[in-house]
C-alpha cells in the first residue's frame, strides 16, 4: 500500500534536510548533526535557489569551524590546485541563481575576492594567523545575519 502524506506533511518533509557527519570520535560535534537554525528553516529548500542553499550552509560550516578557533587564529580559505596562498574571509555574499562569493585578503594583505558557480563549490576552511589585533569571526557574524 502507498503512503500518502498530507499537504502539510509534503510541505514539512520538502524543508527537511538530509545530512550526516560520522568522526573518528563520536563527541566531535559536526554541523551537520545540528539542527538547522530557524532563519534557515523557515524557507523550504526546495524554494531556494543553489546559490543560497550553498551560501547558508556554508556559513553554518564556517561559523561552527571558528567555535575551535583560539584567540589568535582566524578563518581563511585554502585554493587546492594553486600556488596562491589563502583568503582570510571577510565576507560572503550569493547571487541567485548559481554564484556565490567570498571577500577577504591573502596573508599581505592584498584584497581579494573569489567569485564561484555552484557546482565548482569546493571550499577548503583553515585556521591562519590574525591579520589584525583582533580576530574577524565572519562566521558569526554571518549566522546571526541568516537569522534577522
Amino acid at each position: 500500500m502507498t503512503e500518502i502524506d498530507t499537504s502539510a506533511e509534503a510541505l514539512e518533509n520538502a524543508a527537511l534536510t538530509r545530512a550526516r557527519a560520522v568522526h573518528v570520535n563520536p563527541d566531535d560535534a559536526t554541523v551537520e548533526n545540528e539542527p538547522l537554525p530557524k532563519g534557515v528553516a523557515k524557507t523550504p529548500v526546495k524554494q531556494k535557489s543553489p546559490a543560497e542553499w550553498a551560501y547558508e550552509r556554508v556559513v553554518l560550516y564556517l561559523k561552527h569551524f571558528e567555535e575551535k578557533l583560539d584567540k589568535d587564529q582566524e578563518v581563511a580559505m585554502g585554493f587546492a590546485g594553486s600556488q596562491s596562498g589563502s583568503l582570510h574571509i571577510q565576507g560572503m555574499g550569493f547571487y541567485a541563481p548559481d554564484v556565490i562569493t567570498f571577500y577577504g585578503a591573502m596573508q599581505d594583505g592584498t584584497k581579494t575576492q573569489l567569485i564561484q558557480h555552484v557546482s565548482q563549490l569546493n571550499v577548503m576552511l583553515r585556521a591562519e594567523p590574525k591579520l589584525r589585533e583582533e580576530p574577524v569571526r565572519i562566521g558569526f557574524q554571518l549566522a546571526k545575519a541568516l537569522e534577522d
